[in-house]
């Protein structure tokens, strides 16, 4: 039996591999002397005698594939028991609004109950994981702390050290993770868009931020991670490394993330003008360029007009219907990287607000009025980027009040790098 399983192992990673080859990014085509980035989860002789014959859950969505195959149909063909599936935010299929509560359902092709992790609880309890032996995490990061997989993996986290159960981090690349910039969160600002002291871009895998989550005790009740592979004896952190990759490398998911990052130019570009979802500016939901068509009503008619609608990955945002003038960023991702210049760029937010007409509400308040709750403060992880675009500071001098915390920070990851560094 094992012997037949091994064969069709090795007869489907061929066919896998062929599938990779097949969609090398025109980035990497570029570059044919780099062998091809492999996400964790295609290293399958690492770890699927880790799950044969074990009870298995599996935190996953659209991106979790493995070349052509979602992977929990691969894991399913090999023999793996997956028991149930847990989804995060967009839902397990991916199809869901940002911020849009998610139910429980069995999921068509495969007949496996889905739980949501995006709804009226956030990690697994008790009961959800009392039949499981193996817990699996395998989601697509972009690498930006407001993106919020990574707060629902430390989630997961928790829920596999509380219940003692060994959990396996299938890694995959982070296509921001050639650099490092931001304000460190101050945890007074803690959210589920950001919930540890990090910067808005963190430089790390999933896999990366698993360790330092475990290894600064941010976990309750969490040691130091020894990254064995092992899944006897209770928790334990597992990481199935991806190959080929280095913190220099310039990887384009196969997949879009979520709806409203659908390619490596906006995922370039998030990490600068997501601020706008807490303003009263459109950040470009409904249009077909999220993110890097942003505007407003009442900015000049002179700049670039579009008018968002609803659409199947943006319900509902701003300025549905109204027609809206601002910024049009558009390049190929050679020339959006060179905008941005390896960095958070807040030259669109310190010039949309010098230009918009009402200052005061310029800013989204909760129905509170406490500006400490305001969305934008959750997004920046701290009251000072607010006070700093008020007071008209310069972005070098912004950026500079970012220092010693980013320095800091930048010491600190080191220690918990799996792959080579970009300096």
């Amino acid at each position: 039996m094992k012997s037949g399983i091994l064969f069709f192992l090795s007869c489907f990673l061929a066919i896998t591999v062929s599938a990779q080859q097949k969609q090398v990014t025109a980035q990497q085509a570029d570059r044919t002397l780099i062998p091809v980035i492999q996400p964790g989860a295609e290293q399958l002789k690492n770890y699927l005698d880790l799950l044969l014959g074990k009870r298995v859950a599996v935190f996953a969505n659209q991106t979790s594939v493995i070349g052509p195959s979602h992977l929990v149909d691969s894991l399913q063909k090999l023999g793996v028991d997956i028991r149930v599936i847990f989804g995060p935010e967009h839902g397990f299929r991916g199809d869901a609004d940002a911020g849009e509560k998610v139910g429980n359902y069995i999921d068509k092709r495969t007949g496996i109950p889905v739980i949501s992790l995006y709804g009226a609880k956030r990690r697994p309890d008790e009961k959800d994981l009392q039949e499981i032996d193996v817990m699996i995490f395998d989601i697509q990061d972009v690498g930006v702390r407001f993106y919020t997989f990574i707060s629902s993996l430390e989630a997961y986290i928790q829920s596999a050290k509380e219940f003692n159960k060994p959990l396996i981090v299938l890694d995959r690349p982070n296509p921001n993770g050639f650099y490092v910039d931001g304000p460190v969160l101050d945890t007074t600002y803690r959210s589920f868009i950001g919930r540890q002291p990090i910067p808005i871009v963190y430089g790390l895998t999933i896999g990366e931020y698993a360790g330092m989550l475990l290894g600064e005790g941010w976990i309750q009740g969490s040691a130091p991670p020894k990254y064995e592979r092992n899944v006897q004896g209770g928790f334990g952190l597992t990481v199935v490394k991806c190959a080929n990759y280095t913190h220099r490398s310039l990887y384009v998911p196969p997949i879009k993330p979520s709806p409203n990052l659908p390619d490596i130019q906006t995922i370039y570009l998030y990490p600068s003008t997501c601020f706008f979802e807490g303003t009263d500016l459109s950040e470009g939901r409904g249009t077909n360029k999220p993110f890097m068509l942003f505007g407003h009503p009442l900015l000049p008619a002179s700049m670039a007009a579009f008018t968002p609608q609803p659409n199947a990955g943006a319900k509902s945002s701003k300025h549905y219907g109204k027609q809206c003038y601002g910024w049009e960023l558009s390049g190929t991702p050679q020339e959006i990287l060179a905008m941005t210049k390896g960095q958070i760029q807040l030259k669109w937010l310190l010039e949309s607000y010098r230009l918009f007409p009402e200052k005061d509400s310029f800013f989204l308040l909760p129905k509170s009025g406490d500006i400490k709750a305001s969305f934008f403060n959750k997004l920046a992880g701290n009251n000072d980027l607010w006070q700093q675009v008020r007071d008209g500071l310069s972005e070098e001098e912004i950026k500079k009040s970012w220092e010693p915390a980013l320095s800091q920070y930048k010491l600190m990851r080191k220690k918990y790098l799996l792959y080579e560094d970009f300096e």
